[in-house]
């Protein structure tokens, strides 16, 4: 099943994200229930005693908007649950949930990734009526149109945006001042950087991405191939683009980085990737800007005050960045038997400017306007996002890359040949296609 298969990609590449998001995905939360604010949740009381079911994955971006769901919406005759989950426990919760007639969670996190699939199939409610009945109620119109229609599908509203996850740089400033470095721009910037530091002997794998060979290699191979221009498939022609010559320099740049890093590097997430920034085994790492804030609060790491971050390079000079950005928020899912608007008010008060102001500097909010100044790396996320490529938001996105990530790997690590690996993915593309 198409949903299956798009939600195991999704827990393995987000959020990074999701990004999205976490986007920021597949953490534990590094906060509590002390990120909830206190905001007006103002429905209609409803008759009966009513049980509203949340599913969130923890993480200190996405904890501040469903603590204050619980916290602001839990009254009257209504009690909003929320019970502790990682990014993968959520990721197959949702296939459960939606599989069905009936499901267990009247309200699911969703991202920008997996919109048009699943909205494609009816398997979540339009928002648009309710957002133009609250925006003036919730000043939904302060969040940005343009994450707006990340969450949209053929016209229609199918989420409403908390925040946004986009693959952002972080790398060791006091190396790079020590060594006469510039954030790297270009894929050959970074391929120099990474040298010099080793050559210098200040570390023997200086560059840290999450290429886990069971999903985050897939985000890497798309952050390239977009950066060169190219989306998995024409949009004009339905033709998949995998044969392509950028989709063989895609990977000629992305194996060009391979000395530079950990031999284990395909088994690395998101969370292994923090791991060698926090203990000094690596001076570079791109991941997406949820992760950011750990890696300078002193807890974490003795390194906290050495790290700065920029926007991702292009893979060649004068190209988009190798970027990939998510944006997160709330869903209802077509089979919940709860009023959609009392559960819309939920969505909407759980995103309001105070949520939204709790959720900095872990989170890059949804909102225009906000303070960003007290988070370290928000001008990087700043302009990750506005040189970030322009998601292929399309039904197809989600199987195919999930069709491709073993793939992709196997030509990553040597195992196939980039020739025909190309010819399988784009075999592969043009099934999934057909069943379109």
């Amino acid at each position: 099943m198409h949903v299956s298969r798009s939600f195991r990609l999704l827990a393995a590449g987000l959020l990074s994200v999701s990004l999205i998001g976490l986007s920021a995905c597949g953490a534990g939360s590094r906060t509590g229930a002390e990120t909830a604010t206190k905001v007006a949740c103002d429905f209609v009381n409803p008759a009966e005693p009513t049980t509203i079911n949340v599913l969130a994955y923890n993480s200190s971006a996405v904890d501040p908007y469903s603590n204050t769901m619980v916290s602001s919406c839990t009254h009257d005759n209504v009690t909003v649950k929320h019970d502790p989950i990682d990014f993968g426990g959520q990721v197959q919760k949702t296939t459960a949930t939606l599989a069905g007639d009936t499901g267990s969670y009247d309200v699911i996190e969703t991202y920008s990734f997996v919109v048009p699939d699943l909205a494609s199939r009816e398997k979540l409610v339009p928002l648009d009526d309710l957002f133009a009945k609250y925006k003036d109620a919730y000043q939904l119109d302060d969040i940005d149109e343009s994450l707006r229609k990340a969450m949209s599908y053929d016209g229609k509203l199918y989420g409403l945006p908390m925040q946004t996850q986009v693959l952002t740089m972080v790398y060791r400033k006091d190396l790079f001042e020590k060594n006469g470095l510039q954030p790297p721009t270009t894929f050959d910037e970074l391929r120099e950087a990474s040298k010099k530091l080793q050559d210098s002997g200040d570390m023997k794998y200086p560059l840290a991405l999450p290429w886990l060979a069971s999903g985050d290699i897939s985000t890497a191979y798309k952050a390239a191939l977009n950066s060169l221009g190219k989306d998995f498939v024409d949009a004009t022609t339905k033709t998949p683009n995998f044969t392509s010559e950028e989709s063989v320099q895609a990977f000629e740049e992305l194996k060009s980085l391979l000395p530079f890093m950990d031999p284990q590097v395909t088994t690395f997430d998101q969370p292994k990737v923090q791991q060698q920034l926090y203990n000094g085994s690596a001076a570079i790492g791109i991941m997406f800007s949820g992760r950011m804030n750990d890696l300078v609060q002193q807890k974490n790491t003795k390194l906290y005050d050495k790290f700065a971050f920029a926007a991702p390079p292009a893979v060649e000079d004068g190209g988009k960045q190798y970027g990939a950005l998510s944006v997160d928020g709330w869903s209802i899912p077509f089979n919940t038997k709860i009023d959609h608007d009392l559960l819309f008010q939920l969505l909407a008060a759980s995103v309001s400017e105070d949520a939204s102001k709790a959720s900095i500097p872990a989170a890059y909010p949804a909102r225009k306007g906000l303070d960003q100044t007290a988070s370290p790396y928000a001008a990087a996320a700043k302009a990750a996002i506005d040189g970030a490529p322009p998601a292929e938001a399309q039904p197809w996105v989600p199987p195919i890359t999930a069709a491709n990530t073993e793939i992709i790997a196997q030509v990553i690590t040597g195992k196939q040949s980039v020739e025909d690996g190309t010819k399988a993915m784009q075999a592969a593309a043009e099934t999934v296609l057909s069943e379109q």
